[in-house]
């Protein structure tokens, strides 16, 4: 039997350290990425180049996509140069927060050409993707998922969530509404409290023991607010994006998001005072500025 031979496309935050991964794991990897200086980074260590998505499907037989949003999937997947062209990739894992629409319209267009789309988005940020400790969420038929499976054990944990493109999309719209609520509700409390007088790093403590505890608690405050970086390596605007998609979905299943709204709008205002390249941890920044506080470690 002929060796498996994986393509990756989109080498950002996240993609970036899953093809080190990949190729940390001995798999023959081809890559491209619009920015030619990451691809050469992976080409260093092996990897082999592209230009084009379609020139990775023509050496591939399954090809990683981990894309900022369904736009950019719809291009890299479309046209004379895009990977529904390709002649050998049979399949195509999309890693990418798109959405269930997006997600259904990939599906359709890889179908028309005899290809497979395996709707995979993950969650655990550029950290867990260096460390391998993902949550990947994926939609597909069982036998393709049981194939894929020894493979995404690299990335992290693989969470089955059906057979249908979209599936597992919903599931990572949740999961990303609770996580941009997490930031924005523990921003208000911890500037309450140090407005207040109270220390912020033995505010995170009490909170961490208790009931209020959450991902923003435990990791994104003590990393990037108490220590005044702001940078948890996800753009506010892509966060919007995914509540953005959220609440889409929701409304077009009759569930109110009332509080979910209240955090687009929070993300939105992010984005628009600190700017298109504003991290999800500027939401605090902001919410500092409004109180009047500085949420810092002391001593």
């Amino acid at each position: 039997m002929s060796k498996t031979i994986y393509g990756f496309i989109g080498l950002g935050n996240m993609g970036n350290p899953l093809a080190r991964r990949l190729i940390q794991a001995g798999h023959t990897l081809h890559v491209a990425d619009t920015d030619s200086a990451v691809r050469q980074q992976l080409e260093a260590l092996g990897a082999e180049g592209h230009d084009t998505p379609r020139a990775v499907g023509d050496a591939a037989d399954v090809v990683f996509l981990s894309l900022p949003d369904g736009k950019v999937v719809d291009e890299v997947l479309g046209g004379e140069r895009g990977l529904a062209a390709a002649s050998r990739a049979k399949c195509v894992v999309d890693l990418s927060t798109v959405g269930p629409v997006a997600a259904r319209r990939a599906y359709d267009t890889l179908a028309a050409q005899g290809i497979d789309y395996v709707d995979a988005p993950i969650s655990g940020g550029p950290t867990g993707a260096e460390r391998g400790t993902l949550a990947i969420m994926v939609a597909c038929p069982p036998s393709r998922y049981d194939a894929l499976g020894e493979l995404l054990s690299h990335f992290g944990k693989t969470f089955y969530l059906g057979a249908e493109a979209g599936q597992a999309q919903v599931m990572k719209l949740a999961n990303n509404l609770l996580s941009a609520t997490a930031v924005a509700i523990t921003s208000e409390a911890m500037a309450l409290g140090v407005k207040a007088g109270l220390d912020p790093s033995v505010m995170l403590d009490v909170i961490n023991a208790g009931s209020g505890r959450n991902s923003a608690t435990l990791e994104k405050f003590p990393r990037a607010v108490l220590t005044g970086t702001f940078n948890v390596g996800f753009a506010a605007r892509l966060a919007h994006k995914d509540v953005r998609l959220c609440l889409e979905e929701a409304e077009c299943h009759g569930v109110p998001m009332v509080v979910g709204s209240s955090v687009r709008e929070m993300l939105v205002m992010t984005t628009a005072i600190h700017g298109r390249n504003a991290d999800y941890a500027d939401v605090a920044r902001m919410v500092e500025d409004w109180a009047g506080v500085k949420i810092r470690a002391r001593g």
